[in-house]
């Protein structure tokens, strides 16, 4: 089979191989001490920012408010006495009736309890934050996961203890593919990040092989010296939830689209001497050409040097070929590359029909 070489657009990307990770992770946990009254939300649900999961008995909380508010009203009370005390004594004290001494120790309490209802105004504030604390509310957009209590249960607030988690939620959109290049690839990736977005592809495991697109936003600053990768990222819209935290994608980031000569990759032959492919001329017989093989895409393979557009290459066969011998083409094959689908145009006079058998000497076929 023979097929010609074409200019296309063949993409120059990087591929590897890339784990999906939720940009907001956060663990649910209660900030106060109680009983577990209500779960608000199921098990793998969708959540929002600020939507109510769990609520803890107010109560006691409720109480503290009530108590907080008395001692602050008793301190304002004693502090309008204090002001009304030292107002008068002021008075007293121009007209050289009480002592300074005196008038300062009456200054003094009313200072004194200034800042006392300063402080009772910070525990009024902080009991009835408690009691917004009694209903835990979602801190981002995400999808909840496993619930590790019931109503009933008596949370505590322990920073420290790892099972006081509640619920984790991971935010699904955007979302991160977190994945490694060779260290190679720093140069090439820095030169045409400068010129604009690089676009990354993410393909999940499974039937459906439609890629996610994305953007790359990150690139570490420095390469892993124990395995010689540079760490990047992609950022995906992930809109319709394709991309699940912990899941394995493959990735291909796009540094550009140029146009360029290709062909079947099928064509290219390796020898001592390096890579040559079979050219037909016009009088039908197999030229031997070196070529410069520059990258494989896919089904294409884009050549350097080596041959010029429309050239006519046997890309199935070649085992049957003898330079500088006629051939026959006994159907058309591919065309520059073609692709995945594995057609192609038929190429010019190098798309002939099959050669006559028995009325001239049996030509090597292609």
């Amino acid at each position: 089979m023979a097929g010609q070489a074409k200019k296309k657009i063949v993409p120059l990307v990087i591929e590897a191989i890339g784990a999906v990770e939720p940009i907001r992770t956060t663990a649910v946990r209660s900030q106060l001490t109680g009983i577990l009254t209500k779960i608000a939300i199921q098990e793998g649900q969708n959540v929002k920012e600020g939507d109510l999961l769990f609520e803890i008995d107010a109560r006691p909380f409720k109480n503290a408010v009530l108590s907080a508010e008395a001692d602050l009203q008793k301190a304002r009370v004693q502090l309008e006495t204090a002001r009304a005390q030292v107002a008068r004594y002021r008075s007293l004290t121009a007209d050289q009736m009480v002592s300074k001494e005196q008038f300062e120790k009456i200054s003094d309490t009313a200072k004194a309890l200034e800042a006392e209802v300063l402080s009772d105004e910070s525990r009024l504030a902080t009991a009835r934050l408690q009691v917004e604390y009694c209903s835990i509310r979602a801190p981002l957009s995400g999808r909840s996961g496993n619930l590790s209590v019931h109503e009933g249960d008596l949370l505590r607030s322990n920073a420290n203890d790892a099972t006081a988690t509640l619920l984790t939620i991971n935010q699904l959109n955007p979302i991160y593919v977190t994945f490694g290049v060779p260290q190679q690839y720093l140069g090439v990736l820095k030169r045409y990040q400068a010129t604009g977005t690089l676009q990354v592809r993410a393909v999940p495991p499974g039937i459906d092989e439609k890629p996610e697109i994305g953007t790359l936003t990150f690139m570490d600053n420095m390469v892993d010296s124990s395995t010689g990768t540079l760490k990047l990222k992609g950022t995906f819209p992930n809109e319709s939830h394709r991309l699940w935290p912990g899941q394995f994608a493959t990735i291909t980031v796009t540094l550009d689209s140029p146009e360029v000569l290709t062909i079947a990759s099928t064509a290219i032959q390796t020898s001592q001497n390096g890579q040559h492919v079979f050219v037909i001329k016009a009088d039908k017989t197999a030229e031997l050409r070196q070529v410069v093989v520059a990258r494989i895409y896919e089904n294409d393979a884009v050549i350097s040097s080596g041959l010029t557009e429309g050239e006519t290459v046997i890309v199935d066969g070649q085992f049957r070929v003898i330079p500088n011998k006629p051939v026959d083409i006994k159907n058309a094959g591919p065309g520059a590359g073609g692709g995945k689908s594995g057609k192609g145009e038929k190429g010019g006079k190098g798309g002939g029909s099959e050669g006559e058998k028995g009325k001239k000497k049996e030509k090597p076929a292609a």
